[in-house]
């Protein structure tokens, strides 16, 4: 029998289009869960889990459906595999461990998805904080660039409206110009 596994991270997320590929795939039951794939208790998955006997085969709409990380995929294949139950993913179709060469292909392009799901996560946290520094920069340079600038509603320089960047410059630090450009407590953390 196939059984089907449909997981959205959120209760703002809808599983209807999971649910439909899976019936369509022929999925005589479908397991559905909303909650993120990153937390290890997943009781739905824990409940198909219990209810599966030999030949049954899962079946998830794509493998990060079932797991996040390599390491968790592999382990819940070889569960599967210890209880003689198959596992296949209908948009990725080499992912199919009834076969030698769907186990084989599966481990790679698991490593593969977890270092691509790594590397998302490392550039969005650093665009949360690189990002404000950036247009600092970019502010702080095209003010160097200009022998007169004009720092109102961009540096205060009490008193000096309209000075020279020199004049300024010997009374503010880059950083604290910096700070006045950006809210300082971004500068801080560097």
């Amino acid at each position: 029998m196939q059984i089907g596994y449909a997981r959205v991270s959120t209760e703002d997320q809808h599983l209807d289009n999971q649910r439909a590929v899976l019936l369509a795939a022929g999925c005589q039951r479908i397991y559905k869960e909303k909650i993120s794939g990153a937390k290890r208790d997943r009781p739905e998955l824990t409940r198909l889990l219990e209810h599966l006997r030999a030949g049954d085969v899962v079946v998830a709409t794509r493998l990060d459906r079932l797991a996040r990380s390599t390491r968790d995929l592999l382990e819940l294949a070889e569960i599967l595999q210890r209880a003689n139950v198959g596992l296949r993913s209908v948009a990725e179709p080499w992912a199919d461990t009834t076969s030698p060469s769907g186990k084989m292909v599966l481990t790679v392009f698991g490593g593969i998805a977890e270092f691509e799901r790594a590397l998302i996560v490392e550039r969005t946290r650093g665009c949360r904080h690189k990002m404000p520094i950036q247009i600092a920069m970019q502010r702080i340079w095209a003010a160097a660039r200009k022998e007169s600038y004009s720092w109102r509603n961009r540096l205060r320089c009490p008193g000096r409206w309209g000075s020279s960047k020199s004049q300024c410059e010997s009374e503010m630090s880059w950083r604290r110009c910096a700070g006045e450009v950006i809210d300082s407590s971004v500068i801080a953390e560097f």
